[in-house]
């Protein structure tokens, strides 16, 4: 796993976002515009480190993020490492209504694909499902970024989180803190990055040792070369 900044110090239920599978790039940063206005602890990058930030208004700089190998790591460490039921967003027939608010304490929100929803994998990791109800018959589903907006608000108001401040028409928003890693990447964690150095100094050693030896090689077959060559002459020399 690696992670981008360190998730806010509470004692409150946490709220974590799982993004897989989603084919929209530009809506994870629109994700991050929500997260940071419904207090989400950490986005979940699962596949892939980098991220596209168009949406977010400059929000994504306020939203920690982790980046995992795979479902199982992210989901495994979600449940041991911080308590979390993994609670799929998806109309599934045990799904319950979000606005009932069935947490039970710190969730982390599976997203599915804007196209296909949750995949069989991804909901055989759910512990459970909730659905947005829908009061008109215009359209099948709601796009991926409104439908976690909304299950976000709800677990805010459930979790009981304190309202920001507001000046004016607007909520005040913080000082970003310091980017630790180009813009739309989840940087390598300490350990990852020494691993990393020393598997390019093991490369660039073995680089060197397959490129030493056919110039050892082929210096001394150019010396014999050469000494042949003198040889030659000289018995020429000798047979004038």
């Amino acid at each position: 796993m690696q992670e981008d900044l360190a998730g806010p110090s509470t004692c409150d239920p946490e709220c974590y976002i799982i993004v897989h599978n989603v084919a929209k790039k530009h809506n994870i940063g629109t994700l991050a515009r929500s997260a940071t206005a419904f207090n989400v602890a950490k986005i979940c990058l699962v596949g892939s480190r980098h991220y596209n930030t168009f949406g977010s208004h400059g929000s994504a700089a306020h939203v920690p993020l982790a980046y995992f190998a795979s479902l199982d790591e992210c989901c495994t460490w979600l449940r041991n490492e911080k308590g979390c039921a993994i609670v799929g967003i998806e109309i599934t027939e045990a799904a319950q209504a979000v606005n009932k608010h069935p947490f039970h304490g710190s969730t982390a929100f599976m997203l599915g694909n804007e196209g296909t929803g949750l995949s069989a994998a991804q909901l055989k990791l759910c512990d459970t499902c909730v659905y947005i109800p829908q009061h008109g018959q215009g359209t099948a589903s709601l796009n991926v970024t409104v439908a976690t907006s909304i299950a976000l608000h709800h677990f805010a108001i459930w979790a009981g989180y304190q309202e920001s401040s507001r000046h004016g028409f607007k909520f005040d928003v913080a000082a970003p803190p310091q980017r630790t890693a180009p813009r739309g990447q989840v940087p390598l964690t300490d350990a990852e990055a020494q691993a990393l150095k020393e598997s390019r100094q093991r490369s660039a050693s073995q680089d060197w040792l397959m490129v030493a030896d056919p110039i050892e090689h082929e210096t001394v077959a150019c010396q014999d070369s050469g000494q042949d060559g003198l040889l030659d002459a000289m018995f020429e020399e000798q047979d004038t």
